[in-house]
């Protein structure tokens, strides 16, 4: 899960009211625990941020691949409608995907702060969150998101952070109510670089997995990668 919602703030330099991405990453997890021996290495992401006069749209789909092809897919797609002046925006949004994992419908409010220069922006959203067939479906989600760019745009810190509600049992059969997961990225945007040509919108960097309690697994795990993404 990705959920960088934050990338309006790329929009605002560009000065453009779209942008897709693609990234590839190299997921290290099944390295650094054998709990997670069946976990794929290869992880795609694709996003895509569009702006209009009525707020914005957003989505990312996430694919897992081992040797035999695609193993897992997930996604979430968002709407903001803002079409007044107060910086808090009405926030719905859908998350599902295979293996399992049930259908999720959140709604709510969203607040949205930047800088002046939009190299500092930061969000948060306080959400109802419905999980279809779950014991208890009513539940409850906070989400934080930030960018910021350095350097003249040659790094940026990304991600989320979430926590929700929601009853669940592990893989060694212990219940739990409660998930954290954030997912800070960090890039090298090569053509904010002297002498890269401005049209090699490669970034390199990484991202981290920081969870508690999530999906079937018990307690807190920390799992990297080694990412490329392409802007378009």
């Amino acid at each position: 899960m990705k959920k960088l919602f934050l990338l309006v703030v790329m929009i605002c330099f560009a000065g453009v009211v779209k942008a897709q991405n693609i990234q590839l990453h190299y997921d290290l997890g099944r390295a650094m625990y054998n709990s997670l021996e069946g976990r794929p290495w290869v992880t795609t992401t694709v996003e895509m941020f569009k702006a209009d006069k009525w707020g914005s749209t957003y989505f990312f789909v996430d694919m897992d691949y081992t040797d035999k092809g695609v193993s897992s897919a997930y996604w979430e797609i968002s709407r903001e409608l803002k079409f007044w002046k107060a910086p808090v925006s009405a926030h719905v949004e859908y998350n599902g995907g295979l293996n399992y994992i049930n259908n999720a419908f959140l709604a709510g409010p969203a607040y949205n702060w930047n800088n002046a220069d939009f190299s500092r922006v930061f969000g948060v959203q306080v959400l109802y969150k419905y999980i279809q067939k779950n014991a208890k479906p009513h539940n409850f989600q906070l989400t934080g998101t930030w960018t910021m760019h350095f350097c003249d745009q040659k790094y940026t810190f990304s991600g989320f952070v979430d926590f929700w509600r929601e009853k669940h049992t592990d893989v060694h059969g212990n219940n739990h109510d409660f998930i954290f997961i954030s997912e800070p990225q960090f890039w090298v945007n090569l053509n904010k670089f002297k002498h890269v040509n401005d049209d090699l919108n490669l970034s390199v960097g990484t991202e981290w997995e920081l969870s508690t309690n999530f999906a079937t697994r018990n307690g807190f795990y920390y799992i990297p990668t080694l990412a490329m993404k392409w802007s378009f």
